[in-house]
């Protein structure tokens, strides 16, 4: 049946001079204080706070915020020039994209890919490194649910601050599953056992004996890192370190879709290179990763690399053996004649592509 013919008996009408009575308990109206997400025709978003008696003003007119004040989520206010704006409450995305920065943030594109890529689950215990501006904290904390625990370190005074509050400002409060520590994980204690450990760090490498350490066995390792070097030095480093599986390194490109009818395009806009992923699993004490039988390009450990180098003999770089040339082609006779040469006689009775191919020569009878 047509969404049209579906009577919605859910949302009451609205009067004119004043907020619905009998929402239903599902359905929460915008309350002041909230802040809301004011969409206009032409997609652009604007976050704002409801204040009673404040205005909000843009270059195509202004939104009495009083007019969203106990409406649902989805309503359309009328800017005083005439302008529709769409109204819904901010998703995650929205909000960590125009939070105020101390650190760059970790984007919406990659903090799904370390929810999913390191598992975190409800009830995780969870510690994070590098907690920056604390958009990925407030991701972390919402995938450990109540029963979850997400420890924070941020060696930065102020980046610490701004953490905090735009974490506090997401939640409405301090969530009482999160330990913010201004301090170096590195020194941090080993106990208790982390479920996961997610390190956005400039030189995560350094921290990857704490994390041994603190990891229980079987927990995941990820870590961002957002150039090249980085990276190479530290899947190195886990790999030379013997307690960990084989890292998985990744990137995630996001490109979204024009669809207009007919015109069926890619955006000439897209969200491009943010960083690197690394992923890695912790293995019981003692135990040691088993040696790759991958054997790696000719020089990639060469003389120039100077990386951690792994110590296993199926991993260390060979030389790899000379190229070998073919045999030059021999001539014909009649090419002989042609070029006013005499016709070499060790080449006499020869297929032109037997110089070539030696192997295909087929025995001579006796």
């Amino acid at each position: 049946m047509p969404s049209s013919d579906v009577p919605d008996d859910r949302l009451p009408d609205i009067p004119d001079d004043g907020v619905p009575q009998d929402l239903p308990d599902d359905i929460r109206p915008f309350r002041a204080g909230e802040q809301v997400r004011l969409e206009d025709p032409k997609g652009r978003h604007h976050l704002v706070t409801l204040e009673p008696g404040r205005t909000f003003h843009t270059h195509r007119g202004g939104v009495a915020l009083d007019e969203l004040i106990g409406k649902p989520e989805g309503v359309v206010v009328t800017s005083s020039g005439g302008v529709p704006y769409l109204a819904l409450r901010p998703l995650w995305s929205d909000y960590v994209l125009a939070m105020p920065r101390g650190a760059t943030i970790v984007y919406p594109k990659d903090a799904g890919q370390i929810l999913i890529a390191a598992d975190i689950f409800p009830g995780a215990h969870v510690i994070e490194a590098g907690a920056g501006s604390g958009s990925l904290t407030c991701a972390l904390l919402r995938a450990v649910g109540p029963t979850g625990r997400v420890t924070s370190y941020e060696r930065r005074d102020d980046f610490a601050l701004i953490a905090r509050r735009n974490v506090e400002r997401f939640f409405g409060e301090s969530p009482s599953t999160w330990h913010l520590v201004v301090g170096d994980v590195a020194e941090a204690p080993t106990e208790p056992r982390a479920d996961r450990i997610v390190l956005d760090l400039l030189a995560p490498w350094d921290c990857l004996p704490w994390a041994a350490a603190t990891l229980r066995p079987g927990g995941v390792l990820c870590c961002y890192v957002a150039t090249t070097t980085q990276l190479g030095r530290l899947v190195e480093t886990v790999r030379a370190h013997g307690g960990f599986t084989e890292p998985i390194s990744s990137e995630t490109l996001v490109r979204t879709w024009h669809i207009e009818g007919l015109s069926i395009r890619p955006d000439h806009r897209m969200v491009g290179h943010t960083g690197f992923l690394m992923t890695t699993r912790r293995l019981a004490p003692g135990v040691t990763a088993p040696r790759r039988r991958r054997r790696p390009a000719p020089g990639a450990y060469g003389e120039d690399y100077t990386g951690p180098r792994p110590d296993a003999p199926s991993l260390t770089s060979e030389p790899s053996p000379a190229p070998t040339s073919p045999a030059p082609r021999a001539s014909t006779p009649a090419e002989n004649e042609s070029c006013g040469h005499e016709a070499d006689p060790k080449l006499a009775g020869r297929r032109t592509d037997d110089a070539v191919r030696p192997e295909q020569t087929a025995p001579e009878n006796d």
